[in-house]
């Protein structure tokens, strides 16, 4: 496949073309789902093809075939650049970057298609046959979700690079019902669980079994409950939920095509204009979040984007002040930034969009002990069970499966239905305490969607306990 790229961007350059790059995929997925104790899901599937980008007189041209002997692939995006051209008001450049002849792979000890398909029914009929057997439980599921892609990428500039990347995830819900109220818990998150870049060794640290008691009893002690009284509280967000919070309110507005308006039609634009560089205070002195693709383990972590740029860490928001978008090279040409490896698709029928890779909110100083001692009557809630977000990522609610009034430093009595609200720079500016270190880790968020037609994205955000003061909450209804 490298000489048929290769062939395609040089015959693109007789073409004399501004630029093009073609990508080759080649993408395995399998899940594996038990309810109740029996396999309910298992399926796996393979996609290979090939996509085409030219940029022609200042007008981009895509083209895409799952024949990989069809070389007339490039004559096509070309012809698709040449009539957008007559119909496009500014033209494309792109910010310079050195073309790389490289190759990555994500670090993996088991690889998890290798796993055997009885051993994985094995593990997730057990867990969710064992969630099953509360008094209370109705439902409840474990599954499993792996991928493999390769990738082999050339572009008339000169970069050939390929790249094997290995992800998967595993989670478990217990669902209790009685009396017409339905609650469940999740581990170790909901939305189908953590998912890592790595091998079937997550899976296998999470240890499910582990936390089927926990999880099956909470998820029956929620039924009486009560629901948590509307008020103004402290809050404290956990990991899970926190790293959702940074995703929707974060991630998303910092997307610079979001930003200009070149992708709005799912989920709208942003309030990050380019008059806030440098000089909004987004967030307290407590927050800072990065951008950084080469978190050891993080979702969103990988060599190089789908541009050919390699990924980047670098500030985005710093000190409470923001400081950086995620970039494609032509909107870095735009803005005059530097392009920082933001650009991916998922699949090779896609072009490229800007996305998040690894989002995340830096360490503070505090351990959980200190702060739950120092947070006496907030709120701590648990695990994502509901999100809105306006179409400029300003005015959000959230909802959660489990929430905890904190007494002497301890977890006391437990809500359900808990649902918080508020507008994005107060939020993060009531931001005053965020746990160290060895509290934070990456969680996986493998449902992210952008894009008409829609895509996919699987991206990463670190997380430890943090503190916000004085939100809004209240019970979902």
């Amino acid at each position: 496949m490298k000489a048929a790229l290769q062939e395609i961007v040089q015959h693109l350059k007789k073409k004399r073309v501004e630029y093009a790059d073609a990508r080759f995929v080649d993408s395995e997925e399998e899940t594996v789902g038990a309810r109740n104790g029996v396999l309910e899901v298992n399926s796996r599937s393979r996609s290979r093809g090939i996509g085409v980008r030219v940029l022609w007189n200042g007008s981009w041209g895509f083209a895409a075939t799952d024949d990989l002997a069809d070389l007339g692939v490039a004559d096509r995006a070309l012809a698709v650049a040449q009539a957008t051209a007559r119909a496009s008001a500014a033209p494309a450049r792109l910010a310079g970057v050195e073309p790389a002849k490289a190759s990555w792979k994500t670090p993996c000890k088991i690889d998890p298609f290798a796993v055997p398909l009885s051993k994985k029914v094995a593990l997730l009929s057990s867990v969710s046959e064992s969630l099953k057997k509360g008094k209370r439980i109705v439902s409840a599921n474990a599954s499993y979700t792996a991928y493999k892609t390769r990738k082999i990428f050339a572009s008339s500039e000169g970069a050939l690079i390929e790249q094997e990347i290995i992800e998967c995830g595993a989670g478990a819900v217990a669902t209790a019902a009685a009396n017409g109220v339905v609650q469940s818990r999740s581990y170790p998150n909901s939305h189908r669980g953590d998912f890592v870049t790595g091998g079937w060794e997550h899976i296998e640290a999470m240890k499910l079994g582990d936390h089927v008691e926990r999880v099956r009893d909470e998820a029956d002690q929620l039924l009486d409950a009560p629901d948590l009284p509307e008020g103004t509280y402290d809050l404290i967000l956990w990991g899970p939920q926190l790293s959702l919070q940074i995703h929707e309110s974060c991630g998303h507005p910092i997307e610079l095509d979001r930003v200009l308006g070149t992708e709005q039609s799912l989920a709208g634009g942003s309030f990050l204009q380019p008059d806030k560089l440098g000089n909004f205070k987004y967030g307290s002195g407590y927050v800072t979040i990065s951008l950084d693709g080469t978190i050891p383990g993080g979702l969103g972590s990988y060599g190089y984007d789908d541009e050919g740029v390699p990924t980047a860490r670098g500030p985005v928001i710093d000190g409470g002040v923001f400081v950086g978008y995620l970039t494609s090279r032509e909107t870095a040409a735009k803005m005059k930034l530097k392009p920082n490896g933001a650009m991916r698709a998922d699949s090779w029928s896609r072009i490229p969009l800007i996305r998040m890779m690894n989002i995340s909110l830096e360490p503070g100083s505090w351990e959980t002990d200190e702060l739950l001692s120092d947070s006496d009557g907030a709120i701590l809630c648990d695990i994502n069970k509901s999100w809105s977000i306006d179409d400029r990522r300003l005015n959000f609610q959230f909802g959660c499966e489990a929430a905890w009034q904190i007494k002497n430093g301890k977890k006391a009595k437990l809500f359900r239905n808990p649902m918080y609200s508020g507008m994005t720079p107060q939020f993060w500016n009531a931001c005053d305490a965020v746990c160290s270190k060895p509290h934070w880790r990456v969680w996986g968020v493998p449902n992210c969607g952008k894009g008409v037609p829609g895509q996919t994205a699987r991206v990463g955000h670190g997380a430890a306990p943090s503190r916000f003061r004085g939100i809004r909450m209240g019970a979902s209804k």
